[in-house]
């Protein structure tokens, strides 16, 4: 295994395509810090390279869509993942233990073999990384938003919120870079490693959370629940803990979240009316590649024409952690309305939220 990546087009298609999405997930997984799944996803890359046949292999091997915008790997990982965590395929343990010198091309094979049909509708939709860590990014954005005078009262508006655990933001408590914010403990503490000067400590409200999804997952479903433990990464054991965090709140109290695309979202909620003295913001995280392109341009252009109506006591804000293809490197990127409504790099981050190195 290497951790080479190649910079190819993301909507590239073909075999060659998909055999450079596994080789970039396997660079990717062993940079941060996910050997295991590295693991996974080369030892599929070698049953396709060698021409292992197979219902499940065939249909990676001639994947119909671009493989790296769709995440292809992750899919496979995931569902492989999933069958490990369900019990059903003890071959696996060794492989997810982290156990050296076994055969990991044989041993996926024969779990392929025996549970194809199980592991085929993982492949119809994309992955589930729906991550509580990322909430700190969106808080450290909101700081920074107050600090250039918005209206510190935010009404929150999430796209491709999964199960809703960014929409539960408010009651988490963070600390970042010296920077306390939220209830205390509250539901789960979120601490990435903080690198820059901290953000500012101003006072922020989450006046209120809503969020859509195309497939709405229900954490208080064991085996929705489920599909979300299948995308974290088995090395990356604090995840599985505020996933479990995550599970109880919404056992408590569920979020705010309704099935609709993107674009039909961002519409409907802006054209309703804002209160006064408060800033509503559009946030999303690692989901902006996975909308279709005329959904992008629908809700671009809705932001802004939304912006061109934003006053002082009304204000809009639109929060991305989103991937930069170009350097492989999660971007926090906000833009605001009253003003120019440019993009603004306000830190470097772990898409997990494991670091943020803020630039803000």
């Amino acid at each position: 295994m290497t951790g080479k990546y190649e910079f190819i087009d993301m909507q590239a298609t073909g075999m060659d395509a998909v055999a450079t999405a596994f080789a970039n997930q396997v660079a990717y997984c062993l940079n941060a810090g996910a050997p295991v799944t590295a693991r996974v996803c080369a030892a599929v890359a070698q049953l396709l390279e060698r021409g292992e046949r197979g219902p499940l292999l065939d249909r990676i091997r001639g994947w119909k869509g671009a493989p790296l915008a769709d995440a292809l790997p992750l899919r496979v990982a995931g569902a492989l993942h999933g069958l490990h965590l369900s019990g059903r395929a003890p071959a696996l343990a060794a492989l997810y233990a982290g156990v050296q010198d076994i055969d990991d091309a044989a041993i996926i094979a024969g779990v392929i073999a025996a549970h194809d049909a199980d592991l085929q509708p993982w492949l119809d939709g994309p992955p589930q990384t729906n991550e509580a860590g990322r909430s700190a990014n969106f808080v450290a954005a909101m700081l920074w938003l107050a600090e250039q005078g918005l209206p510190p009262r935010f009404q929150c508006l999430e796209i491709g919120s999964s199960g809703g655990i960014n929409l539960m933001l408010a009651r988490y408590h963070y600390a970042l870079g010296g920077v306390n914010v939220g209830p205390e403990p509250g539901a789960m503490r979120i601490a990435p490693e903080w690198q820059g000067a901290p953000p500012p400590a101003r006072a922020i409200e989450i006046a209120s959370t809503r969020g859509c999804d195309v497939a709405p997952v229900d954490l208080t479903d064991p085996a929705q629940a489920l599909r979300l433990k299948a995308f974290v990464w088995p090395e990356m054991t604090e995840r599985f803990q505020r996933l479990e965090a995550a599970i109880d709140a919404a056992r408590a109290a569920p979020p705010d979240l309704v099935k609709m695309n993107a674009a039909d979202f961002v519409e409907a909620e802006l054209a309703r009316p804002q209160a006064a003295g408060t800033t509503r913001v559009l946030m999303h995280s690692i989901v902006w590649q996975y909308v279709p392109g005329d959904q992008q341009e629908r809700v671009t252009a809705a932001m802004e024409a939304a912006g061109a109506r934003a006053s002082a006591d009304k204000a809009l804000a639109w929060i991305a952690l989103e991937a930069n293809r170009e350097i492989h490197l999660h971007e926090l990127v906000v833009r605001y309305w009253p003003g120019d409504g440019a993009a603004r790099m306000l830190a470097r981050a772990h898409p997990h939220g494991t670091s943020i190195d803020w630039r803000g």
